[in-house]
Order: structure tokens, then sequence, then C-alpha cells
């Protein structure tokens, strides 16, 4: 028998009919195993019925729901690759993505029917046919078909293709170094070990309630959701994080435990006097994708809640190593140690071991690292070598063997748990008329972990901060522009014309103000 991931929500529903798996904390939104299983065999069916092949890609452009949920398991069940997009992208973005991964079918909420429209009426620049819109209080758009009356064609039966193992699963795509995002490649495998791998290392119990307000696009949440099925046990989600919020659904749903962003737990520790909230079942929160102040980890422990630093990529379908319980405080800042399944090793640039305590990239190894990028054998052959993952990010190892992580070869920042390139932006900054070069660098943010900062050689004097900001604006997403924008006479380069960023960023340490 293979491996299918959209099996294993069959086999949970068979074995937990009347559990919890999906609730939404704020609607109150309830769905057993059994009717999130029947519902995601409805709308397999319907995909089949529509002429749906495996290997066809279909974009997934949802909220956090249960909707999200049940196209990806059913996917999962025929064949077909998932394709999450960041809501958060303007359309410029998201056009890129959907042409790069050739997706022929795009199931959307209505809450990004703007965004939609927009990209439908470019034509052929995408090669979406087929557009199923998720309505609630909009009326559904003329070129799309209704997401609920699509997938109750369906029949509520099992289909039985065959697939699995190393058929792809989904393309989750991240910020590229070059300026264009690439698409991460995992396969029905590599998701069931990133599931073995974590269960190996944390304990997951039946009585659980796991907390998700990541966004759904994002691998710090799907794969949860993923072992959350295997394991049996409910996720409660929000739609849109809201730190007062987070805590009255800790509270009311008796969440045991949880993955947020450092940014997210310090929203909630600043809305004061959280003792008012009742969250004694709060056992632990897993926390990663961004800096975690050790100020952070010490605030939480005080109030009995220990955070787990994980640290891991999309490359690695999320797990690469965590710290345990009992050394969250004594190995305070630590990533701690590989997965269960996992191997992790820290190199010199000649790929030899580094020494206790001495710095070097970190290699990841081990059946749930990425495939392949998606189109990009190049950047595949580089990313991956004999097996292991180049991670580009700088740690050293201490002699009981904990991790911790330093610093970026690269120059990713990492704002709000979001990556940001600065080659993504730079690239941007160069299509407007009046700016000569620029660089783009993080500054340490006590609300986001880090925020752009742009450095900006102009053309003309008459060029402002506000000019660049709004040239910015409708070409990349929000949270990828810079809080501030500094010019200057030149920006310092190498002989051979790379710029020198270190140079930038002891220039301008910051902090950023946000």
């Amino acid at each position: 028998m293979k491996t299918n991931i959209g099996a294993w929500l069959t086999r949970r529903a068979l074995l937990s009919p009347d559990r919890d798996a999906f609730v939404d904390g704020v609607t109150l939104e309830r769905l057993t195993f059994a009717e999130l299983n029947a519902r995601s065999c409805r709308l397999a069916n319907a995909f089949l019925s529509e002429g749906v092949t495996k290997g066809e890609r279909i974009g997934l452009l949802l909220g956090n729901c249960a909707e999200f949920m049940e196209a990806y398991f059913a996917l999962a069940k025929i064949g077909a690759v998932g394709v999450p997009l960041n809501w958060r992208l303007v359309a410029n973005e998201l056009e890129f993505i959907l042409k790069d991964s050739g997706t022929t079918r795009l199931i959307f909420d209505d809450t990004f029917l703007p965004v939609v429209e927009d990209l439908y009426s470019r034509g052929d620049k995408t090669d979406v046919q087929q557009w199923i819109q998720l309505s609630h209080d909009t009326s559904v758009a003329v070129f799309a078909k209704e997401y609920e009356e699509y997938r109750d064609q369906g029949a509520v039966i099992e289909p039985d293709l065959g697939i699995g193992n190393d058929d792809l699963l989904y393309i989750m795509y991240t910020s590229g170094t070059t300026g264009l995002p690439k698409g991460v490649v995992h396969t029905h495998n590599t998701v069931a070990w990133a599931i073995f791998t974590f269960m190996g290392t944390f304990y997951i119990h039946e009585t659980d309630r796991y907390f998700s307000p990541m966004p759904m696009f994002h691998v710090g949440a799907l794969t949860p959701i993923t072992l959350m099925v295997y394991k049996g046990v409910p996720t409660v989600v929000m739609h849109s994080f809201d730190p007062v919020q987070a805590w009255k659904v800790i509270e009311q749903e008796r969440v045991t435990f949880g993955l947020m962003v450092p940014a997210m737990l310090n929203f909630m520790l600043q809305v004061g006097d959280v003792q008012r909230f009742d969250f004694s079942s709060l056992r632990l929160v897993l926390t990663g994708a961004a800096p975690v102040p050790d100020a952070l980890i010490e605030a939480y422990d005080k109030l009995g809640v220990p955070i787990v630093i994980c640290y891991g990529l999309t490359e690695s379908c999320g797990p690469a190593s965590a710290i345990d319980e009992a050394n969250a405080i004594r190995k305070i800042g630590s990533a701690g140690k590989p997965f269960f399944h996992t191997d992790v090793r820290i190199v010199r640039p000649d790929g030899i071991e580094c020494d206790v305590n001495e710095s070097g990239e970190v290699l990841v190894g081990g059946k749930h690292i990425m495939v392949e990028y998606w189109n990009r054998p190049a950047a595949t052959k580089e990313t991956i070598v004999n097996g292991w993952l180049h991670t580009g990010d700088v740690a050293r190892k201490d002699e009981e063997g904990f991790i911790y992580i330093q610093d970026r070869i690269k120059d990713m920042i990492i704002s709000g748990g979001e990556n940001v390139y600065p080659a993504e932006i730079e690239n941007v900054l160069q299509e407007h008329p009046d700016v000569a070069e620029s660089a783009v660098i993080g500054q340490p943010s006590e609300k986001w972990g880090e925020s752009p900062f742009a450095i900006v050689v102009r053309k003309s004097t008459d060029l402002t901060e506000m000019d660049v900001l709004q040239f910015l604006e409708s070409k990349i997403a929000r949270y990828k522009i810079p809080y501030k924008v500094e010019f200057v006479e030149s920006i310092p380069r190498n002989p051979s014309g790379k710029i020198l960023k270190w140079m930038l960023r002891d220039q301008y340490p910051g902090p950023a103000p946000i």
C-alpha cells in the first residue's frame, strides 16, 4: 500500500469519527473527522468529474478555514498538486507563482476577490482555466464557480487511484535570493517523514488540543495540521491573528499546545493583565521562523508556559532541530538538537565538520527534505548536495550538542515570521526611474523580530522617501516594504561589484522603531 497523505484523513475518520478535527475558535464552527473526510471525498470526486488529473496543479488562495483543510486532503487523495498561496502577496507576485507552477485551477476566498479579478483580467499571463470561489456574503464572480456547489456534486466515496509515495503533494513558494520566488516541492513521502520525525521528537497525547493561528499556506501550519490528523488531535484555528482573541480561544477551547511566531507571542504579552485569562491548559508553545528574544522566553516561563524553539525550513518540510522543555531555560536561545529522524551537521566551507562552538553552515539531512525547487535545476543542485540540504544559515554546536543559530549566510530578513529577501525589494526599487542603486538590510525590531531598511542612491534630489514607499506599495506585499529609506551618495561594494552588506549593517545597526 502506498503512503498517501489524503488516506490518512480516511483512516483517522474510520478510527475517530466523532472526535473534533477542525474548530474555528472565533465562529465556533466544528467538524468531526468523519465530517471533514466526507467533505474532502466529495471535493476529490468533484475534481475527478471535472477532469482533474494526477500531477495537475491547483492553487489555494484561502484563509484559515475548513475548506483549506478539506481541499488539501482532497488533492492528496487524487494525486493533484496543491499550490498554497500567500494571500499577503499582490497580484504581480501571485501572477508569477501561478504561471511558474502551471496552476490550472484556483480556489479562492471571496475575501481575495479584488486581487483575483485583477488576475483574471490578465488573461493568458496565468494558466488558470477554472476559478472556484468560496463565497460568504459576496456574490459569485461571473467567471467563477461557487465552491460549495462545486464540491457537493461529488460522491462521498473514497477515490482509489494508487496515488502516493514519491508522487508530488504540494509546491510551496518561498522568496528567492535572486528576487524571484522558488517553488519548494514536497511529496507524500517527504511530508510523511516530516510527521514521523516530529512524532519521534515531541509527545503528543490523545487529549491534546492544538492551536494554529499561523496562515495555512505556511509550512509552520500545514505540517502540524497534517500531524494532528495523523494523531487524531483537534486543530483550533483563527482566521486572522488577534492577541486578545488568542488568549480567549486558548481559554475557551482548553488548548494544550500550539505554534506561534515570536511576533505573535510578543503581541499576546502586550495585551496586559494576561492573568485574567485561564490558560492553565496550555502545557507548551512551539515557536520559530524568526529570532526569539531571551526576554520573551523568560516572560512566558514566569507565566508557567514553556517556550520551545524549533528551527526549520520550508525546504525541510518544517523540522530540523528543536529544544526540549527541560532545557528551554537552561539552554535559553538554543534551537536544541536534531529531530528524531533528522540529521544536522555544521560545516566549514570545505565541508569539514566544525569543532565545538565553531561557527559554520547548517546542513540538514533526512527523508523529509524537499525533492527539488520547481523548474529550478541549478538552484536545486546548489542547495541539495549529496543528499544534504544546505540551509545558508550559520550556527554553532556546544559541547552538549545543542545548536545555536547565529546568523544567515544569505541576506534573508525574517519579519513577523515571514521570509523577506533584500534582492527582491532591491529589484523592484531599481524599476523606479529616479533610483540609481539600492541595498536593503534588516534591522532588529522588538515588534517584528526584524524590519527591512532601504539604502538608496537617487538620480534626482526631488525623489523623497514617501515617493519610494508609495512606489513599492503596489508592487510588493506590505510586510516587505522597508519602514525607512535612507538616501546616500554611494553604496559600498567589493572589487567584483558585490554590495558589502556587513558594512551597511555596521553603519545602520538600528534598532528599528517598529
